[in-house]
């Protein structure tokens, strides 16, 4: 649609005239999603369903900094129960904690946290007993 409506004529009748023509030359053919329904129509309307659907087709994520932290905090006891030496429990360990005593001291953005730093001694005992070694 480049040209421009000439004068007298409704925008009504001229759009209309363009849609028939644009058909008739089968410029609507073949449209990706042709003949397929609507993604997300009867999703409930957010006023962020543009950022939603960027954020999905640019497979991206958000998470608030307190629960990306409650994540990290998982990860870490995962890890240390995996590690191989009790000095990589520690340094997991040490390093989460460092975390988590940041954010009691200066709360971060989002639901609370409700985090409270490991019992590292307790963990390597734990790893030990798990692996059927002694101190």
């Amino acid at each position: 649609m480049t040209e421009r409506k000439p004068p007298g004529v409704s925008f009504e009748t001229w759009a209309d005239r363009q849609i028939r023509e644009a058909e008739e030359r089968g410029e609507f053919a073949n449209l990706p999603g042709a003949g397929k329904p609507l993604a997300g129509i009867d999703a409930p309307y957010t006023e962020q369903w543009w950022v939603e659907r960027k954020m999905r087709d640019e497979n991206l994520s958000y998470l608030p900094p307190s629960l990306a932290l409650r994540r990290d905090a998982q990860d870490a006891r995962e890890r240390a129960a995996e590690a191989r030496s009790e000095a990589e429990v520690r340094a997991i360990l040490t390093q989460i904690n460092a975390r988590i005593d940041e954010a009691v001291r200066t709360p971060l953005e989002g639901p609370p946290h409700r985090l409270v730093p490991f019992d590292v001694e307790s963990a390597v005992r734990q790893w030990r007993s798990a692996r059927g070694r002694t101190p």
